[in-house]
Formats: C-alpha cells, structure tokens, sequence
C-alpha cells in the first residue's frame, strides 16, 4: 500500500506553521525523493497532480527546490544507499512533457503571426485611401462574376 504524499501548496503551509519537523532526501533508482516528518508520521512530498512521490533527477535540484519553494535548508538524514542512475539511462520518465512545451511554443508562434496580421489589416482598413465597398455593392459584384461563372461552364458542357 503506498503512502499518500503531501503536495508542494500544503507542505508550504505545514512549513509556515511550523508543523513540518524534519526532511529527509532519499536515493532511489533514477533520482532523489523527499520525505517530510510530522510528528510521528512520515509523509512524501508528491508530484503534481498525482500521488506518487515527486523524484528528481539531480542532488542539487532537489536541494535547491526544497530551499527555494519550501525554505527548508536543513536535512536530517541524506540516505544515498539506493540510488542509482540505471532508469536515466533509459530516458525522460515525461516524453509528454517535451511534446506539450514543443505544442505551447507552436502556439505562441501562431497567436504572435495572427496577432501581427490583424494589426496589418486594421492598419489597411484605417488608412485614409482606403476605399470602402458597401455591402449591396458586394453582392452585385459577386452576382456579376457567379452568372458569368455559370454561362461559362454552360457553353463548355
């Protein structure tokens, strides 16, 4: 039976409250988890949106988050006995991470070109030469071109 973790928001708020006695960074086949001690209970910090344990990948990451987003700096056990790199070698454990920052970028190529062509064509429809068609005008012209269209294809066939 696994144990349930405690995400980044509430262990903010265990640590405010002082709640939080000690952490502990663990080795484990492909990086490095966190287990917080409350009182006698024993909790680690989960990944996002899940309740799996969050794992890093490097020593130092996982030391500068705990600092950085939990400002806790000091670790009472370091345990490095079942550490190892063999799942690194096999490759990124989120392949969908890298598909969404490459999808993320592609739209925010597309929303820049979009928004550069309405600004274009507002700066056309704003400048002083521009001539306006009414919408009556439009619809006789398209008219026009549809019968001329029809009467071709008629003396084709």
């Amino acid at each position: 039976m696994n144990t349930p973790t405690i995400d980044t928001s509430m262990a903010r708020r265990l640590v405010e409250a002082s709640a939080i006695r000690s952490a502990s960074i663990i080795g484990q086949p492909g990086g490095w988890s966190v287990v917080l001690k409350m009182g006698s209970q024993e909790r680690p910090l989960g990944a996002q949106r899940s309740d799996k344990p969050r794992t890093w990948r490097s020593l130092d990451r996982a030391v500068a988050y705990l600092k950085d987003e939990l400002h806790i700096a000091r670790f009472d056990l370091l345990d490095a006995t079942n550490h190892s790199k063999a799942t690194l070698l096999v490759g990124k454990s989120r392949v969908d991470a890298s598909e969404r920052l490459r999808q993320a970028h592609e739209a925010a190529g597309h929303d820049k070109w979009f928004r550069g062509q309405v600004e274009l064509a507002i700066k056309d429809a704003d400048a002083p030469d521009v001539q306006w068609v009414s919408a009556a005008d439009a619809k006789a012209s398209w008219k026009q071109k549809r019968a001329e269209l029809v009467r071709r294809a008629g003396s084709a066939a």
